[in-house]
């Protein structure tokens, strides 16, 4: 990891949560309004990760010949090298493959987004909104153990559930059923479905 790369992750940890969302938004070229900072964080750090990691390898694929200098930069079946587009065109690959726009101006990130959607590694399409019209939001804090959340994962995974949040809904409204709770459990079987 380059120092640049290594610093901008240390300093992750001292900025608040607005400046976190900003710079989400830099290196990932989407928009968050998450509040929770292990999150930001989390994901910044992936993202710059693999912008670093994209220039690592693009800098160690110099070509050794002539020949395959330009076997480099004539189009392959699969399309275009990606090394070689500028970021207007990157922008309008990844359009093309992951299915939405995005402002980032980061070559390296817009190469390892499009990399990852074509082997299926990540979500392709329009984000889908949590808002619906006439329903207000609150985001519930839930701190635990990191072991913990690591087990939870791995049962929720096991369960064939579809998320860590399909787990404790599912968990909640079992809960409440049980405790003769049936309204309240049944607002989450409908929130689910």
């Amino acid at each position: 990891m380059s120092k640049t790369t290594k610093k901008a992750i240390e300093k992750l940890s001292t900025m608040k949560v607005n400046e976190l969302q900003a710079k989400f938004a830099e290196v990932t070229g989407e928009t968050t309004r998450s509040p929770n900072k292990t999150f930001l964080i989390r994901r910044i750090t992936e993202a710059l990760q693999a912008a670093d990691a994209d220039a690592k390898a693009v800098k160690a694929k110099e070509p050794e010949s002539d020949v395959e200098a330009i076997a480099q930069t004539e189009p392959s079946a699969a399309g275009e090298k990606l090394t070689k587009l500028d970021v207007p065109t990157l922008r309008a690959r990844y359009l093309e493959v992951v299915g939405r726009s995005t402002g980032s101006d980061n070559k390296a990130y817009l190469i390892w987004k499009i990399r990852e959607a074509q082997k299926g590694r990540i979500p392709v399409g329009p984000r889908k909104s949590a808002h619906r019209e006439g329903v207000t939001f609150k985001v519930l804090p839930l701190r635990m153990e990191a072991d913990l959340v690591d087990k939870l994962d791995e049962a929720w995974k096991r369960q064939g559930l579809h998320s860590r949040m399909d787990l404790f809904r599912k968990s909640l409204q079992v809960f409440l059923e049980k405790a003769g709770e049936a309204d309240v459990a049944a607002m989450l079987a409908t929130a689910d479905a």
